[in-house]
């Protein structure tokens, strides 16, 4: 299942967890792409991780909740701890 519609569905404990094995698993294949047909440091990866570094991934995470107060301003402020937390995990993937 594609990650946005796992994303989609988090609500609790349960599928939080489907959505951060599934976040692991496509960051994974992400790295054994690099490591088979490198891209350049200035574009996305085949993925479309833009923060390949924890450093990196967790400024971009961070940046998210500060700039959406937490996902306020994308309509998640009724939404579950789990989807917000989710959320945040997945913008470190694709915040810039």
């Amino acid at each position: 299942m594609e990650l946005e519609k796992l994303l989609d569905r988090v609500s609790d404990e349960e599928s939080f967890l489907r959505f951060v094995r599934a976040l692991q698993a496509d960051r994974q294949d992400e790295v054994e792409k690099k490591m088979r047909n490198p891209s350049s440091s200035y574009s996305s990866g085949a993925n479309g991780w833009e923060n390949g570094s924890i450093e990196s991934f967790l400024d971009a995470a961070i940046a998210w909740a500060e700039d959406s107060n937490f996902g306020d301003s994308q309509n998640l402020s009724g939404a579950s701890v789990w989807k917000k937390v989710a959320t945040f995990l997945y913008c470190g993937k694709t915040y810039e």
